[in-house]
């Protein structure tokens, strides 16, 4: 796991050493480790490196293999032992133990097609020196970031965006891409980003420059594919087939030459990597697991991450973080995700990450990625309700509404609002008829239309939140808060053929008698204690938001008050009057707004 970087200038002129080595210095957060840079005539690639496995300087990068390829690679090719050995039956030579290597000779064997036998996940740059191209590509479901822009005379990319901030001394606000995280939610939903003329490469493309003719095509690579026979497996198969394929990602997932330790909230998904990495780790320390308590009681799992931890005897490591945590780390934390945010709880995850490093755990196993796979979600509910056949749909509503938290004036709620995009927008009007019209305008209406029709078909739906809606901006947070402090994430259920068995797998395998992630509980709770296994309310990764931002309350409207973006687009006189009365998130986004934009010098 590391931070990367590159130049080309498309003037063909030499590139400053000192600007590659600036846009390293820029990231040595995520790879405090090593550095390395390579140059030629106008191209120039940069790598800061995090040990993780082969741990000598052989495998430091930029890595150059047959005076042909020089690479620069952030990420883990987790079945690269594998990999290693078959190029090796094809006569491949190896100099190093490292999947930096394993990666190259792939590319030297299959080409661009490499990446189709990858499980992994990764964002780099294969500098191809006979074929003059520049080969970038990022992992099927985007859990390494790959940015790129064009900037006068150049074309750089990072995995950050502050990285091509360096050649952009004012940035500007992408105004669509705020308005749709203002008043819809939505992030990192399409290939912009927040910062005006900054991209993002989308999961699972390759982005191909051709150095003689200057310019670059995108092209997909991976697209979600779904075994119509394992639709049809019986629901005990199912569960051996689930349990097999769980147990393989997390295997794979421990394979590293530093400590593994991994993220407990107590919550099913974190739960469940925690019961079967515990059974499967074998290093040297005990497995270790790091969980964030909350001083609201509504929000604090610790009593179920406890019964976990005891089960396989992990060495528990318990944080509260306080509401001095909260306020003193805010504005670093907000700069180290570059992009507004969604809640407070992204601070609490930072926390956790912070603590891992401090525990000697540079790899952490987390949970991302099991909601979206397997509909657990309360917001669901509607949709697979609305899958049922019309004899079914009261029985469905009645399980949902009692294996849940939600009343069933709020269950109806959801069945009307997430399926009627014309609701959605009309109330997200009103709750924001403080937003100008002029900017309102600029809203995504049709992600909300996208989203509200999806849920007439369950299929449609996980594809969406798995490549817009929902999993990209948990990726981003993941990313940034783990990375900021040396520390690696490692995701078992985005294996892609855990991913491609969850989409496959009948929809009431997944949500039946109103379980939520129904096969998962089935299929691990030999395992994970019955009552962590079969908790009937899902609480989710939230800090005491309420707590901290009343005892932030002056900063955040002073904040609010002095930001010129937020003067341009919003009528202030109605946003002051209507200040008491938004609900904490809205007023969490536009304290975020008002923090980011001064924290980066954003014009409008």
């Amino acid at each position: 796991m590391c931070g990367i970087c590159g130049i080309i200038d498309r003037r063909r002129r030499p590139v400053a050493e000192q600007d590659i080595v600036a846009m390293c210095r820029l990231v040595s957060h995520r790879g405090p480790d090593a550095e390395g840079i390579f140059i030629r005539d106008n191209v120039a690639l940069g790598h800061r490196r995090l040990k993780i496995i082969d741990l000598s300087d052989a495998a430091n990068q930029p890595f150059h293999y047959g005076g042909r390829y020089v690479l620069t690679y952030n990420g883990e090719i987790y079945n690269y032992p594998e990999i290693r050995e078959e190029l090796k039956r094809e006569g491949a030579e190896f100099k190093t133990e490292s999947d930096t290597e394993v990666l190259l000779a792939a590319y030297d064997r299959w080409g661009f097609d490499c990446v189709q036998r990858f499980n992994g996940m990764w964002a780099f740059a294969l500098y191809d020196a006979p074929r003059r191209l520049i080969f970038c590509s990022r992992d099927r479901f985007g859990v390494k970031p790959f940015y790129y822009a064009t900037p006068e005379g150049k074309f750089v990319f990072g995995s950050e965006i502050k990285q091509l901030l360096f050649f952009m001394p004012q940035p500007t606000v992408n105004i669509p891409i705020l308005l749709d995280y203002l008043v819809s939610g939505y992030e990192d939903h399409t290939s912009e980003t927040f910062f005006k003329d900054i991209h993002t490469l989308s999961p699972g493309h390759n982005l191909l420059y051709d150095l003689d003719g200057d310019g670059f095509r995108i092209v997909r690579y991976y697209e979600l594919s779904v075994d119509e026979r394992q639709r049809e497996l019986p629901f005990p198969e199912a569960v051996r087939l689930f349990r097999s394929t769980f147990d393989s990602a997390v295997a794979m997932r421990l394979r590293s030459d530093v400590r593994v330790g991994t993220c407990l909230s107590g919550g099913t998904d974190s739960s469940a990597v925690a019961s079967v990495a515990a059974g499967l780790y074998r290093g040297e320390h005990p497995f270790a697991a790091i969980t964030a308590g909350s001083v609201e009681k509504a929000t604090d799992e610790r009593y179920y991450a406890e019964l976990v931890a005891r089960a396989h005897g992990l060495e528990w490591h318990v944080i509260e973080p306080s509401v001095a945590d909260f306020g003193d780390n805010l504005d670093e934390i907000i700069y180290s995700q570059e992009e507004p945010f969604g809640s407070p709880s992204v601070c609490m995850q930072e926390r956790v990450f912070h603590r891992a490093k401090e525990a000697g755990c540079i790899v952490m196993l987390d949970g991302q990625g099991g909601d979206e796979t397997l509909l657990g979600y309360e917001r669901y509910y509607p949709a697979y309700i609305r899958s049922l056949p019309t004899l079914r749909k009261i029985g469905g509503f009645l399980s949902a509404w009692k294996c849940s938290r939600l009343s069933l004036g709020e269950l109806a709620f959801y069945l009307l609002y997430f399926t009627s995009p014309s609701i959605r927008v009309a109330a997200l009007r009103h709750r924001h008829n403080f937003v100008k019209k002029g900017y309102f305008d600029f809203l995504g209406v049709k992600h909300i239309y996208d989203s509200s029709t999806a849920y007439g078909d369950i299929d449609t739906l996980q594809r969406l939140e798995i490549g817009s809606l929902q999993l990209p901006h948990l990726l981003r947070y993941e990313d940034r808060n783990s990375m900021r402090h040396g520390v690696e994430s490692r995701l078992p259920f985005l294996d892609y053929r855990l991913v491609e068995l969850s989409l496959s797998l009948p929809n009431d395998y997944k949500i039946r008698e109103g379980w939520t992630k129904y096969i998962l509980r089935k299929a691990t709770q030999d395992i994970v204690p019955a009552e962590v296994a079969w908790r009937r309310h899902k609480v989710g990764f939230n800090a005491p938001e309420r707590t901290w931002m009343k005892a932030i309350a002056d900063r955040i409207f002073a904040s609010i008050c002095s930001s010129m973006i937020i003067e341009k687009i919003t009528d202030k006189k109605a946003l002051m009057e209507k200040f008491a009365a938004l609900d904490l998130r809205t007023r969490w986004r536009l304290f975020n707004i008002a923090r980011w934009e001064e924290l980066y010098n954003i014009a409008i």
